[in-house]
């Protein structure tokens, strides 16, 4: 048995012991404490900093101006537009730029942009460092797609494409007056317009169109910096006129394209049906016709296409230019040849389309003149005259041959196409539309005047 004096020292020692341990835990204790603090200091002084710095942030920081790869802010800028019969040395002595120096330019940039080239209404900007001193560079917009920089001080000229995105859009609508208000009713432009009647020209009577005729569009709207600035190509397209339905879907690959129907046969005939697009037929094929300016019977062998003028005129087929002339009666006029049976001829031009001559082939679709009023013409229009076998018909009443088939390689690649826009077609609705009638009539559609119906 341990005596007292060792039981006391035995729990002294432990009491020693406990203390330290005791003394351990506070220190730690201590230092997490102390830790925490530190951290919470850091903290704030993290927040405070922050702070600060946004507060810095919210002084405004001027953006420099760039556009056309100059930063704007370190010249003076010019801009106004091309006035009428206004010439490159008008502008750019107006800015303190020597004649010899123009001349210099004019001639140097001749291969690159050829200053002869500048078009009334088109914006330019002129840049310098000093308006006290000759400017240094003029640039010159000609399309929305483009600019031209021309380096005044180095005699350069720069054309620069800009980059154009393309998104695919949809479209419809019902036809209560004219397609131009079933087109801006529902949103879309007249180049839209346009493009669908390229891809159902060949289908659709875009003369004789009815009251409540409906299309659907699958297309491409082309933007620059996230501005529309044109159609591409339409994709797909669905007209219903009356009971019939038409459908036109684009397929092409490394050989053709064009729009094909649902069972692959091309849209595309040989012939297209007017050689104009947004006109009216003012006088048939009529071989006891009164003619207005000779003011006598005699016959009438083509048919008069009306539009104003400068209206483009195209080729209707594929073709050699066999004729480029002007005559007292025919005025300015093209004929061509298409193959050993079928001519066309264009009667009452203003004017040729640069770079039609004879012996020039010509694609159809292809710009070949404008509409006028040259020759025995009391108003612009376009005769348009039919040619088969050396003799000239009524090209309305022709069966013209119909066009090569696709080939057969291409049809399975062209199905899957076909599926994909024909479901996005069909998905497409119509604004203002049920089963039976259209219930609410598209804005606008009581107030054209009647004899609007049918027409572009």
């Amino acid at each position: 048995m341990k005596s007292r004096e060792e039981v006391f020292a035995i729990l002294n020692t432990k009491m020693k012991k406990s203390k330290f341990r005791m003394s351990i835990i506070i220190l730690g204790l201590a230092i997490v404490g102390l830790s925490i603090i530190l951290l919470n200091l850091d903290s704030k002084d993290k927040v405070i900093s922050k702070a600060q710095f946004q507060q810095l942030a919210a002084f405004p920081v001027p953006q420099p101006t760039i556009q056309y790869g100059f930063v704007l802010d370190t010249f003076q800028v010019s801009r106004d537009t091309i006035q009428n019969n206004e010439f490159l040395a008008d502008i750019l002595l107006r800015h303190k730029v020597p004649f010899a120096d123009i001349d210099e330019l004019a001639r140097a940039t001749k291969d690159s942009f050829d200053v002869r080239g500048l078009r009334a209404d088109r914006p330019y900007t002129i840049l310098a460092t000093d308006t006290s001193q000759a400017a240094q560079y003029f640039i010159y917009e000609p399309s929305v797609f483009s600019y031209v920089i021309f380096d005044l001080q180095n005699k350069t000229a720069t054309k620069i494409e800009r980059p154009v995105s393309t998104t695919v859009k949809t479209g419809a609508g019902i036809i209560q007056s004219s397609l131009w208000n079933a087109m801006t009713d529902n949103g879309m432009s007249f180049e839209l317009a346009a493009s669908m009647e390229d891809a159902l020209a060949w289908s659709i009577d875009f003369h004789h169109i009815q009251k409540e005729d409906r299309f659907k569009l699958v297309y491409e709207e082309r933007s620059i910096d996230g501005q529309p600035v044109g159609i591409g190509k339409i994709l797909g397209a669905y007209y219903k006129n009356v009971d019939n339905e038409y459908y036109a879907i684009r397929f092409e690959n490394e050989k053709h394209a064009g729009y094909y129907d649902l069972e692959a046969r091309p849209m595309e005939k040989a012939f297209l049906k007017a050689p104009v697009k947004y006109s009216r037929i003012s006088s048939r094929y009529n071989l006891r016709r009164f003619h207005p300016v000779l003011r006598r019977t005699r016959p009438h062998f083509g048919t008069d296409y009306a539009a104003p003028t400068g209206t483009p005129i195209y080729a209707v087929a594929d073709g050699l230019v066999t004729k480029r002339s002007r005559t007292r009666g025919n005025g300015n006029y093209v004929k061509i040849k298409h193959d050993d049976v079928y001519q066309t001829q264009y009667l009452h031009m203003s004017r040729f389309a640069p770079g039609v001559n004879v012996g020039t082939h010509v694609k159809q679709g292809q710009t070949i003149g404008f509409v006028g009023q040259t020759g025995l013409a009391n108003g612009p229009h376009v005769c348009f005259r039919f040619w088969k076998n050396g003799k000239q018909v009524n090209h309305l009443k022709e069966n013209l041959p119909p066009p090569d088939p696709m080939p057969a390689a291409d049809i399975p690649r062209f199905n899957i196409v076909k599926a994909e826009i024909k479901e996005e077609l069909d998905q497409i609705t119509f604004k203002n539309f049920s089963s039976k009638k259209v219930t609410q009539p598209i804005e606008g559609a009581d107030d054209a005047p009647k004899e609007q119906l049918g027409s572009l």
